[in-house]
């Protein structure tokens, strides 16, 4: 299926590894010009060089995502390197393990900053240039935390919960705009931050399991196509049926 997105332009943040990265390789197969953004240089190198390899314009912005500074940055590093910009995805590196019982003011701030406030920023940097020129999507990557608490992971679970009610309000506020705002929710993925998670306990075969990147990755790029111009406020679960939620 053609997603009607050549030469759209693209900033994916936190983009140098997992499903950040993922996503950026995802967008540019289908011809976006992409910014992509990290702290780690040498990381970001490598998916550039990877993306370039697939004949899309691919430019790395080395800039910590959750800094306050950051959303106007990359907005700007995008429309000065592209022209413009018509796709934003929001992400961040999730909040570490925590018991509910144990979470404390400074780790709840932290997650909020870094998990909700980090991409409504970012959004709202973009939103005046896609409403202009009334083109634009905008995919907050949270968690499935979103519709299923997890035991130990309760920053995520209140972070992203958040993120969720200001999706639903931004997207009805933009009805009618051509900007549509939407959640990717991964379920367990293989990636660095399972390894860090789980340590040891992940076994080979709980591996296997468990998602690739790349069908994350495949999944917010049909969220930013033509095709789904008319999906708004929603929240997609990419998680293998995992979940159990109804």
């Amino acid at each position: 299926m053609d997603c009607g997105l050549k030469e759209r332009r693209a900033l994916v943040a936190a983009s140098s590894k997992g499903l950040g990265r993922a996503t950026a390789v995802a967008l540019a197969s289908e011809g976006c010009n992409v910014l992509i953004t990290g702290r780690d240089e040498a990381a970001l190198a490598a998916t550039k060089s990877d993306i370039e390899k697939l004949g899309s314009r691919c430019e790395a912005f080395a800039i910590d995502v959750t800094d306050p500074s950051s959303p106007n940055l990359m907005v700007e590093r995008t429309i000065s390197d592209f022209g413009g910009i018509d796709i934003v995805v929001a992400n961040a590196g999730g909040p570490p393990q925590m018991l509910s019982v144990d979470t404390c003011e400074h780790d709840l701030t932290a997650a909020l900053n870094n998990n909700l406030v980090a991409a409504v920023s970012l959004a709202r940097c973009a939103l005046p240039f896609m409403r202009e020129q009334r083109w634009g999507r905008i995919v907050c990557i949270a968690s499935y935390t979103v519709v299923q608490a997890v035991p130990n992971l309760s920053l995520s679970n209140t972070a992203r919960l958040g993120l969720w009610g200001w999706v639903k309000g931004a997207a009805h506020d933009l009805k009618g705009s051509g900007v549509t705002v939407n959640m990717a929710c991964p379920g367990t993925h293989a990636t660095d931050r399972m390894r860090a998670l789980y340590g040891e306990r992940l076994r080979e075969v709980e591996l296997a399991a468990m998602g690739a990147p790349q069908d994350f990755g495949s999944a917010v790029t049909f969220l930013c196509s033509e095709q789904a111009r008319f999906i708004n406020g929603a929240k997609l679960v990419v998680d293998g049926g995992e979940t159990l939620a109804v």
